[in-house]
């Protein structure tokens, strides 16, 4: 059993490792109709940080008709303990006495009765959503509007959609051919990465014959994230240009094989020189 002080030490790691972050922009999107839902923000980050959307306690499990499955590991929350005294008047009340860690199980750690979270489908026209496939990453659609419009978590490798448009997956598929390219995203919002991102789903819109309404959004996203360089919009693109160019390559497959054969042709010649991503 987990203590309150080993719960909260994981938590700390998760500052150290700049984790966090990925979790808070995940935790704003919490199902609807399932207990976690009405978590505090810190119990929903321990829940991503995990790996899931929906924990509950042994017997809330059993109480829709599904069994912890043998051997699954619980992950702790923290709920508080609340103890009863007298007042000086001869009446009780209720007093936070501290916090104690509670276990839970994940969905993915439970079998028996199927649960219907009222969970919008995925389109499965979607274009490009055979990319993601392709690449293991799994999409999911959650009840909108949130905070975040949707996110690409790569350490689990999900993309999370609050909206049906078409560019919102775009701008996150690019994150992930971006983290492809890169090994990891940085953590946070990183001012480049974003511009990348929206400026390879206006891209993407166009190359796949999507119209859009939301160039006018776009142009503001990227003028929000190029001010954080102090650049203006036009400048931030065209400092990302080069990263842009490389992740419509890599979603379209247009010119891979062209890439691969030059770069053999290159080899052995003298060289010069030595996130949680989300859409707000």
């Amino acid at each position: 059993m987990a203590t309150v002080k080993e719960t909260l030490n994981s938590i700390i790691a998760r500052f150290e490792s700049g984790d966090v972050p990925k979790a808070i922009a995940y935790a704003m999107l919490p199902v609807p109709n399932v207990p976690s839902a009405n978590w505090s923000l810190l119990n929903r980050m321990i829940m991503a940080m995990a790996g899931t959307f929906d924990a509950r306690g042994i017997r809330q499990w059993n109480s829709v008709g599904r069994r912890v499955k043998k051997g699954a590991k619980a992950l702790y929350i923290l709920v508080p303990r609340f103890l009863k005294q007298q007042t000086k008047y001869g009446d009780e009340e209720e007093i936070l006495a501290g916090f104690m860690a509670r276990p839970v199980f994940k969905v993915q750690d439970t079998e028996g009765e199927p649960l219907d979270y009222g969970l919008p489908e995925v389109p499965p026209d979607l274009p490009l959503l055979e990319r993601a496939e392709e690449w293991g990453i799994s999409v999911h659609a959650v009840p909108g509007p949130w905070s975040f419009q949707g996110c690409f978590y790569q350490e689990k490798k999900w993309i999370v959609l609050a909206t049906p448009e078409e560019t919102v997956f775009f701008h996150e598929l690019s994150h992930a051919a971006h983290a492809r390219l890169l090994g990891t995203l940085a953590p946070g919002q990183d001012w480049r990465q974003e511009i990348v991102a929206e400026l390879s789903a206006a891209a993407l819109c166009a190359i796949v014959g999507k119209t859009t309404k939301s160039l006018g959004n776009s142009y503001r996203y990227i003028s929000d994230y190029a001010k954080q360089a102090g650049l203006s919009p036009v400048q931030g693109c065209l400092q990302v240009l080069n990263d842009v160019e490389k992740v419509l390559k890599l979603i379209l497959k247009g010119e891979q094989k062209k890439a691969e054969s030059e770069q053999v042709v290159t080899v052995g010649l003298p060289l010069s020189g030595s996130s949680l991503a989300a859409r707000r």
